[in-house]
């Protein structure tokens, strides 16, 4: 990126959306010519125009790439690092393993209001320097530095969380649900309606769980 008093400014918020939302059928670009941020749906039949416009004129239009389902997932494993509460640490790492991460993760953080602010600030933080990152490497002129500077990574090294395995090599997740089965099998049947009960009542206590179009949580490197 090049830095013109010629060139067009940015429309940065619009330019920090497009490249934190990440959906299959959502493609923005970078007008050039007036910093405008186009987003085109493949669903919508309206979009067409832009579809031909950007299509027909050349040189004007960048294609924006957000960050991957997997770059995101990797920002929620270095904040969890970063959490110094032993039992929020804990929900988190159970949290986001496995399919829906994202929406438990959040989930999690609704009972820690401070926690969830850090959280949106060091996300934030991160996006900045994704976006920092992907300008530097394309050489098109822009009127003006990024408003958020120049940030510092955070001191959370950008590795796989460790997570703790059960005995026979499966995730935190699914060792938990195993001890669970084993608990029940063990119980007399005497006791299972009042168990049923219980974790009925828990599961309606607790918020719903959605499963949005995510990234599915990698289990190995």
């Amino acid at each position: 990126m090049r830095v013109s008093p010629t060139a067009s400014k940015p429309d940065w918020p619009a330019l920090e959306t497009a490249f934190e939302h990440n959906a299959p059928e959502t493609h923005s670009y970078l007008d050039l010519h007036t910093g405008q941020v186009l987003t085109i749906v493949d669903s919508r039949p309206e979009d067409d125009e832009k579809r031909r416009q950007i299509r027909t004129t050349t040189g004007r239009y960048v294609h924006l790439d957000p960050a991957s389902s997997r770059e995101q997932y990797r920002w929620m494993e270095r904040f969890v690092q970063s959490v110094e509460d032993p039992s929020l640490s804990e929900r988190l790492v159970l949290a986001i393993d496995g399919k829906g991460a994202f929406r438990r993760f959040k989930d999690v953080l609704l009972s820690y209001p401070v926690e969830r602010d850090r959280w949106f600030q060091y996300r934030s933080n991160l996006l900045h320097i994704y976006i920092n990152g992907w300008l530097t490497a394309h050489d098109f002129e822009l009127g003006e530095e990024p408003p958020w500077g120049d940030p510092d990574q955070p001191q959370e090294p950008d590795i796989p969380l460790e997570k703790p395995t059960g005995t026979r090599g499966e995730g935190p997740t699914e060792a938990l649900r195993r001890q669970a089965r084993e608990l029940i099998d063990e119980m007399p049947a005497l006791e299972l309606p009042s168990l049923i009960a219980y974790l009925n009542f828990l599961r309606e206590k607790s918020p719903p769980v959605h499963i949005p179009e995510d990234f599915e949580a990698p289990t190995t490197e």
